[in-house]
């Protein structure tokens, strides 16, 4: 699928042996593309490269089930208006096992009626975070209880790198392929 934005393209006279490397990495790795953020981050390959290692741990190496570190990933598409990580994370948590109900509540910014506790928890828990910047004790003990010290830190983890992530594709206006819909209305002053 076409990807576009704003940026430069690189093409492999004008790439520099590290923009080489990272890129090497990223398509020998569990991605195996540069979908997303990647055209973006290799412009500076060392961001790029300790980014690319980042997403690779929160993606695919967490102690959340696909299920819902998806959620998580959604619902952080839907607080940032990012149109290419919901593009390419919606396909992915339909297929993990996310209710198509639920996610067209998340993009349609309803309330979803979850019928699992832990979608649930983690649906609070990240727009909590947004909102508020901060998780109260109840929650905290909560999430903790249900899913465990490490999970929880690996789940604000999975935020904070998603977060990054909407943010790179904001600005630099990346798109996966003009024939597809936006999930979004684009905010005015775009």
């Amino acid at each position: 699928m076409a990807i576009t934005s704003r940026l430069t393209e690189l093409d492999e006279a004008s790439m520099s042996a590290a923009q080489r490397e990272v890129i090497a990495e990223i398509l020998g790795g569990p991605r195996g593309n540069l979908d997303g953020p990647f055209l973006a981050w290799v412009h500076s390959p060392e961001l790029a490269n300790h980014a690319q290692r980042l997403g690779a741990f929160c993606r695919y190496a967490t102690g959340l089930e696909l299920r819902l570190s998806e959620l998580a990933i959604l619902t952080t598409a839907v607080w940032w208006k990012s149109q290419a990580e919901w593009q390419i994370h919606a396909p992915i948590a339909e297929q993990a096992g996310l209710s198509p109900d639920v996610i067209t509540a998340l993009r349609e910014e309803r309330e979803p009626a979850f019928e699992q506790d832990d979608e649930r928890l983690i649906h609070r828990f990240t727009k909590s975070l947004y909102e508020h910047r901060r998780i109260d004790d109840d929650l905290y003990s909560e999430a903790v209880e249900m899913f465990g010290e490490s999970v929880v830190v690996e789940l604000v983890g999975i935020l904070g790198y998603y977060a990054l992530v909407a943010m790179t594709l904001n600005v630099f206006a990346v798109r996966r392929g003009d024939d597809i819909p936006l999930p979004f209305e684009e905010p005015s002053g775009s």
